[in-house]
């Protein structure tokens, strides 16, 4: 073979590598430039989120900022609510989310049951959204097969909250304290019958208590509901001395009005470990898939997760992003207190514990509440 045919052949295989290095652009660049070019022609993403005016807030701020020719339309509400809605639609064919973020229960037995989810690990495109050592624990997954629900926190919750002019905190020492006859009539509990914090805290209430004290508790003439804002005021306003199930970013206006709402930190049995509402799905056959991917990237990034936990007080597992002052608001950040696998010991949100527990609490709630 002559050496100007050699020459031709290596420089042939060469190439790729050196038009790479000539453009100096990896390949995740090259696929981020073309997938934030295309979600602009989409022209918007869809997004299910909690009912917080403060995550509203950021969202809308943050991610309009970075993309502002993407419209972001925010669809608020409960967990259980947004994924019925989604559910509905799907089997409709109407393609009206794209992607939903919160609580585990609603997702696995609503949309993960349904087989209405796309993996998720995809549409990570950014090194720093993708690369594991950016997380504390790695990648954190929901469900047993490890790639439909992303949890991006990890905290203990404390889901007892109370009115400070009403309640001394050693008045509620154990969850037994809450069977007393002073509390008859002035506990508010989130609806524990539907998916939310109000329901995952009567699945462990049922793990480590058992069936003869949740009866005990629901004879206490509780305030069952599942508007949230109603049941953090009936708190705040004195209406209620103690609530379960709500946590801080329920009661962020009224702390913000400087009325005497506080977590109880400390109770005898402990609470578990758990995501909140910080579980991210996609929904198979988004109508804006690409502007999907933009705002998981986002999301995900130092900024969108600084931005979530500000909003809802529920810490983010980025190492990167500062978690130390959620513990004030009732969320102590896992990566502060626990290692990867105490939490998975304490966890309550997994498919696993969703059907084992959640789904079973759930069954003996709507006996109990009828």
């Amino acid at each position: 073979m002559s050496c100007c045919r050699i020459f031709l052949v290596g420089y042939l295989l060469l190439w790729p590598a050196l038009a790479a290095a000539q453009t100096n652009n990896p390949a995740w660049q090259s696929e981020w430039n073309k997938t934030v070019d295309l979600a602009k022609k989409e022209g918007k993403v869809i997004v299910s989120m909690p009912t917080s005016a403060e995550l509203r807030k950021e969202f809308d701020g943050g991610f309009q900022k970075a993309f502002p020719a993407i419209e972001l339309e925010l669809n608020v509400g409960r967990g259980a609510s947004n994924i019925n809605k989604i559910v509905e639609e799907q089997s409709a064919g109407v393609r009206g989310v794209d992607l939903h973020i919160g609580g585990t229960t609603s997702i696995v037995t609503g949309l993960l049951a349904q087989n209405l989810l796309e993996p998720v690990m995809p549409s990570m495109l950014l090194p720093e959204v993708r690369d594991a050592k950016n997380w504390w624990g790695g990648h954190l997954w929901a469900d047993n097969a490890k790639k439909f629900i992303y949890s991006f926190t990890a905290y203990m919750t404390e889901t007892i909250w109370y009115n400070a002019t009403l309640v001394r905190p050693e008045e509620i020492a154990s969850w037994d304290s809450l069977l007393e006859p002073k509390w008859k009539g002035k506990i508010a509990i989130l609806d524990p019958r539907s998916p939310g914090s109000g329901e995952s805290t009567w699945a462990f209430l049922l793990r480590i208590k058992g069936e003869p004290y949740l009866a005990k508790l629901a004879a206490q003439e509780m305030t069952v509901g599942r508007n949230l804002r109603q049941l953090g005021e009936a708190v705040a306003r004195g209406k209620s001395a103690v609530s379960i199930g709500l946590s801080y970013y329920t009661y962020v206006p009224f702390i913000k009005a400087g009325l005497p709402v506080k977590p109880i930190s400390v109770i005898k049995e402990g609470y578990y470990a758990g995501t909140g509402s910080g579980n991210l799905a996609l929904l198979k056959n988004a109508a804006h898939p690409n502007a999907a991917k933009v705002f998981v990237n986002w999301l995900l990034s130092k900024e969108g997760q600084t931005a979530f936990t500000k909003a809802l007080g529920q810490p983010t597992r980025r190492l990167d992003v500062d978690t130390k002052w959620t513990r004030e608001f009732g969320h102590t950040s896992a990566k502060e207190v626990l290692t990867p696998e105490k939490f998975d010991e304490l966890e309550n949100g997994s498919e696993e514990v969703v059907v084992k527990f959640r789904k079973p609490a759930m069954a003996l709630a709507e006996k109990l509440f009828r």
